[in-house]
């Protein structure tokens, strides 16, 4: 994705702009669309200084109510260490949650400032630079990319403020969204995690066929599925 700045705007962090007003109403349009869809979840991790490394691929289904069970599609391959470790300690976060109100990208929880915008042919980002309130586990320093036309988010990328464990000395992600009938679907992340013990850790997770769970449904019958 290539797109052209159209230069700075010189916008104090909580200065009014609309376009605010228009994420957080797209990002309840994507969260209703988001309940009740299942999606295959391929994780890739490697630990550069043991020079170790590992792949599962996960079911993740996402409930009507917002709950995420999350079921193995085949056997872990690799080391031991990056999956016990490394993705394990991923699913973990995952499970939390995207719908947790104190962690979520809100005027509530974040500075907004108008960065910049770009431009690629008839397509507009709006790129926000988000400053968290507090320093709480789960909220990010970093840059918020917006579809200009309808608010949904094409990426956020940042480091988190507080990491969950004492032995992560620091967690920076890059997070990316395809949209879709105008609806952002998670496509693709890169983390990045500098652990105390084992050195960096690198993870690639893509996400596909995303799918709407049959009616009636629930987080149990997905786990029991072969």
């Amino acid at each position: 994705m290539s797109f052209g700045d159209e230069g700075r705007a010189f916008e104090p962090a909580d200065a009014y702009n609309p376009m605010v007003d228009k994420f957080l109403n797209a990002a309840k349009i994507q969260q209703d669309a988001l309940r009740g869809t299942r999606m295959e979840v391929d994780i890739d991790a490697k630990l550069p200084k043991l020079k170790e490394q590992g792949r599962l691929k996960v079911l993740k289904f996402i409930s009507r109510l917002g709950q995420i069970t999350i079921t193995r599609l085949g056997e872990f391959v690799g080391d031991r260490t990056v999956e016990k470790e490394v993705i394990a300690r991923y699913l973990e976060l995952d499970a939390g949650g995207p719908e947790n109100a104190a962690i979520a990208i809100t005027p509530e929880n974040y500075h907004f400032r108008l960065k910049t915008r770009m431009t690629n042919g008839d397509n507009s980002i709006s790129v926000f630079e988000l400053k968290p309130k507090k320093n709480a586990v789960g909220l990010f320093k970093g840059e918020l990319w917006l579809d200009t036309a309808t608010g949904m988010p094409v990426k956020e990328v940042g480091t988190l403020v507080k990491t969950p464990s004492i032995l992560l000395k620091s967690i920076a992600f890059v997070n990316e969204f395809q949209i879709k009938n105008g609806v952002a679907w998670p496509s693709h992340i890169e983390c990045h995690v500098d652990t105390r013990v084992a050195g960096r850790a690198d993870l690639s997770i893509r996400f596909s066929n995303v799918t709407q769970a049959a009616e009636g449904e629930d987080s149990k019958q997905i786990a029991d599925a072969p």
